[in-house]
């Protein structure tokens, strides 16, 4: 990050296809809503074995395969209410 400039003047140069990475300081950025939580999750064994059959058949790891549904869900989930959370 070596140089100052205005939003305006950023959208400016961002529009016009110049890179504008340089007024971004990436070491100080962060995602804070894609921070990972750590969860226990008690399901049956036959619901286990299901879902790693599943996760197999695609290629991807057991907790790849959930967290996709759990998306998938969620996605219809806000759909269906017409609204979004984040």
């Amino acid at each position: 990050m070596n140089n100052k400039t205005t939003a305006a003047n950023l959208e400016r140069k961002f529009d016009q296809g110049d890179d504008i990475m340089d007024y971004f300081d990436l070491a100080k950025a962060s995602r804070p809503l894609l921070e990972k939580e750590r969860i226990n999750l008690d399901i049956p064994h036959w619901m286990l074995l299901k879902i790693d059959r599943v996760a197999r058949r695609k290629g991807v790891p057991r907790q790849a395969q959930i967290k996709e549904w759990l998306a998938q869900k969620l996605k219809e989930e806000e759909a269906s209410a017409g609204c979004t959370t984040f």
